[in-house]
């Protein structure tokens, strides 16, 4: 990868007006931060945030999380929090669509690579799934794996800031050594822990348990859907008179063998 894609995020961060970029690459954008299409989607659902380049920061401090918690903490949990709320927005934007397109929400994860192949400090938000064609590689899996430890969720970052001065930091200091090895560990379902002695077979899984889990939540969905539309029943004491009338309409509806459960 040339070292103009490697800086594109920079060169994003740094534009006076987010606006001009192509659609195809901007989603959204606010005083504090820029959302764009992840160009090689690993979900589903894949966007970046990015924080714009603004003082007290320059585009060094702003190169990944580590330089970022190097600087004076208050201003680096700005960041953090800008990020956040950006991220959230994102997320309600991704849950609508995942309604149209799906039927149904699941979970989206927010976090950071612990050791970033890109510059400039990015925000990942993707949809919990981890199926797509881009998907190809070890690295790129275990890089997103939500407890594998190389993906560190945006809560837990967040959390250090309420941590004892020492973890902080120590935690802050995101060695690679530490953090590299951990691309390379045997592949295994982030959801059921299985292992896998390969990429085809680990996403022919994935695959497999995201439409188990749409046709349990389509199912759910349609129990739903039947229960609303059908109307109360009627018991025969009621056809009777009106000296029962009181009778709490729970009572009427047990035994029916319907579910309670809703999404």
């Amino acid at each position: 990868m040339s070292n103009a894609n490697l800086t594109i995020f920079r060169a994003y961060a740094q534009k006076s007006n987010p606006a001009n970029l192509p659609s195809s690459v901007l989603l959204s954008h606010s005083e504090t931060c820029l959302t764009v299409f992840d160009a090689f989607p690993k979900s589903i659902f894949h966007f970046l945030v990015i924080p714009r380049v603004r003082p007290p920061f320059n585009v060094y401090q702003l190169a990944n999380l580590r330089s970022l918690l190097k600087c004076e903490k208050s201003n680096a949990k700005d960041v953090l929090t800008d990020l956040c709320q950006e991220a959230d927005n994102v997320k309600k934007m991704i849950e609508s669509e995942m309604l149209k397109k799906y039927g149904f929400k699941w979970e989206i994860w927010m976090g950071f690579h612990a050791v970033p192949s890109m510059e400039h400090l990015h925000l990942h938000i993707l949809s919990a799934d981890l199926c797509s064609p881009r998907m190809k590689l070890k690295k790129h899996y275990n890089s997103f794996h939500p407890k594998l430890g190389f993906f560190l969720h945006l809560s837990d970052v967040l959390s250090w800031f309420d941590a004892e001065p020492s973890y902080y930091k120590t935690i802050s200091q995101l060695k690679t050594s530490e953090y590299e090895p951990l691309l390379k560990d045997n592949l295994s379902c982030w959801k059921c822990d299985r292992s896998f002695s390969n990429m085809p077979k680990l996403k022919s899984h994935l695959q497999e348990e995201f439409d188990n889990l749409a046709e349990k939540e389509k199912a759910k969905a349609e129990r739903k859907r039947k229960r609303t539309d059908s109307p109360a029943p009627t018991s025969s004491r009621e056809t009777q008179g009106d000296e029962d009338n009181s009778r709490p309409d729970k009572l009427a509806r047990e035994g029916d063998g319907s579910s309670n459960n809703e999404i």
